[in-house]
């Protein structure tokens, strides 16, 4: 893996994994809420919902998996260890590395509580 000029690096690759449990969040609320809204009465099963939350979580988590594994690969750049302290590019690309990786998995962890609530909930009511 090559690093691109500092001129040329970008933060996507830290913020990228948080969006993805953002849109995830929403994703998951929303088709319930709308599914909830659009019952008579408002107390069916969500047998619906839950097939659907799944398949928005193993998305999410593909997606994360991906970016965690772009971001070890930055951090773990020539064979560097902790701390990245140092002044100068590669160090800042390495810490800024480990700190992707670190909300990867902080971000996994926060859709997996996500879709939790689909195996805990049972009904819209």
């Amino acid at each position: 893996m090559e690093h691109l000029p500092e001129s040329k690096e970008t933060l996507w690759l830290l913020i990228t994994s948080p969006t993805i449990w953002a849109v995830h969040f929403l994703a998951c609320y929303i088709t319930a809420a709308v599914w909830c809204a659009k019952l008579p009465g408002g107390n069916g099963a969500l047998f619906t919902v839950r097939v659907l939350v799944a398949g928005y979580t193993v998305i999410a988590l593909a997606g994360i998996v991906v970016i965690g594994v772009l971001a070890f690969r930055r951090h773990r750049f020539g064979r560097a260890t902790a701390p990245h302290n140092f002044p100068t590019d590669a160090d800042r690309h390495r810490f800024l590395g480990l700190a992707a990786v670190l909300l990867s998995g902080l971000s996994a962890v926060a859709v997996i509580y996500v879709a939790l609530v689909a195996v805990i909930v049972r009904s819209c009511g």
